[in-house]
């Protein structure tokens, strides 16, 4: 029997076709582009093979691109009618049912089986790593941590991938609040793989949700050449990148960033770039600038798209674009869009129209009306989501962008008890931010206690200066 480099067994597998699937894997942990080829690869060598078309299975819902998933389906379906799978074995029944169940819009289903997976086959890293991007998707933040630390007790430490299975663990510890621990397995998974770009972004994040800016930024310094190419991950640690010179107080680094890596008219328009662009130029917007042009050219690239309902975290990021540039009946149509799907029976059990119903349509309502200065709306509708958002998947610190519009629409409307109390929040979990101070000194003059507004705005001054020490001198403006 052949198998893979971990030891597990391949079912109508030849040696070529796991050599495809080894290095199928490899570059999936590495999020390097040769996965495509390598899988490609391995569908040409053993087209009968069970991982082989599952691998190709995932690999279509991966980037959340509708028209790469409806590729994919098609073509699993095509597979699937052909085989016998109660005589597969149980390894396989499983990869095959819980590709069906995601391509059939059940993503819980799907991490649900690869969970079940992972008990008898804990050393199977494309279970775990596609059941750690279902459990990012859906927002479950205690799975991603728990699915990879279950596993691995059973990843020797001499096993060179360990340290990939590491620097997942870390992503899921900082989504869990466990940020000492998240920043130690991350930086010794990057001492293990120095081109560990998950990891990276990993320790990147335990920076981002402290408030640790200055060594956000040394670290996405130190470790450029590592991260800033080659790989599907480096718009996003661009983007991280660009956070941090938004600490610091210099919009205009942020925008040459933008300009440089997050879009530009050689773009791939794939939507997992458009939405770090989106929230960006958000984040942007909130601090008082309108970068104009840019919003027009990132909600063509939405409108382009025109994409059906597929992914809730999604739409809310075309909603942006389209708010942000001032198009509010391009918007307003998404929603209505979204709205009538909601109505067909057979989305019902789709995983994402639970998303959209519970927090995709309100937080894109709310946007549409911070983008016509109806705040007490936005606060009447975000406030009842602001602790369920992870329901629609993604980061903390993705899902920050509509936190702040929460609290910029409270300070907006003169809600005060609603922003002292956001407020409140968030300097005791990031105390070194410059943005939470500034929204104090805006709370402040609210209340009309201008003591407290200079004082906050003055250590709002303090730790923008401190995170700008450290941007290079190229970045600075």
């Amino acid at each position: 029997m052949v198998t893979d480099r971990y030891g597990n067994p391949l079912h109508a597998c030849t040696a070529e076709t796991a050599g495809h699937l080894d290095r199928a894997v490899e570059a999936l942990l590495h999020f390097r582009p040769e996965v495509e080829q390598a899988v490609s690869d391995a569908l040409r060598s053993g087209p009968t093979a069970p991982v082989a078309q599952c691998f190709a299975a995932y690999l279509g819902m991966l980037g959340t691109e509708p028209a790469e998933a409806a590729q994919a389906r098609r073509r699993f379906d095509r597979y699937a009618a052909g085989v016998d799978v109660p005589s597969l074995p149980a390894r396989e029944r499983m990869h095959l049912a819980a590709a069906a169940a995601w391509l059939a819009g059940d993503l819980r289903r799907a991490g649900d089986v690869l969970e079940e997976l992972s008990l008898a086959y804990p050393r199977d890293a494309l279970a775990l790593a596609v059941g750690h991007q279902l459990d990012f998707f859906t927002g479950d933040a205690v799975r991603l941590r728990d699915r990879v630390g279950g596993a691995l007790s059973a990843w020797d430490t001499a096993e060179p991938h360990r340290g990939l299975m590491l620097g997942m663990y870390a992503f899921g510890l900082e989504e869990s609040g466990h940020y000492r621990h998240a920043e130690e397995a991350g930086l010794a998974a990057v001492g293990q793989n120095p081109r560990d770009v998950w990891a990276i972004h990993a320790v990147v994040h335990t920076y981002e949700m402290q408030g640790r800016v200055a060594e956000g930024i040394g670290y996405l310094d130190a470790r450029r050449e590592d991260w800033a190419r080659d790989n599907y991950l480096d718009v996003h640690n661009w983007w991280h990148y660009a956070l941090y010179a938004l600490e610091a107080g210099d919009t205009d680094a942020a925008l040459r960033i933008y300009d440089a890596s997050l879009h530009h008219d050689e773009s791939s328009g794939a939507a997992m770039e458009l939405l770090d662009a989106a929230a960006l130029l958000w984040r942007i917007r909130l601090a008082g600038a309108e970068p104009t042009a840019r919003w027009q050219a990132l909600a063509d690239a939405w409108a382009t798209r025109a994409d059906p309902p597929f992914y809730a975290f999604n739409d809310v990021h075309a909603v942006m674009s389209y708010v942000g540039a001032g198009r509010f009946e391009e918007a307003a149509r998404l929603v209505e869009d979204r709205r009538r799907w909601l109505d067909q029976p057979d989305s019902a059990t789709a995983t994402n129209h639970r998303m959209t119903a519970d927090i995709g349509l309100p937080v894109c309502e709310a946007l549409i009306a911070h983008g016509q200065d109806r705040h007490a709306l936005v606060v009447d509708l975000l406030w009842p989501l602001r602790r369920r958002l992870h329901g629609f998947g993604g980061s903390h610190a993705q899902r920050d962008a509509v936190q702040r519009t929460l609290l910029d629409s409270a300070l907006a409307a003169g809600r005060h008890e609603h922003a002292r109390v956001l407020v409140s929040e968030r300097i005791g979990l990031r105390p070194d931010s410059s943005y939470n101070w500034s929204a104090r000194a805006r709370l402040a003059d609210g209340l009309g206690d201008t003591a407290l507004a200079a004082a906050a705005r003055d250590r709002a001054r303090h730790t923008a200066a401190a995170a700008a020490g450290a941007l290079p001198p190229v970045a600075r403006s």
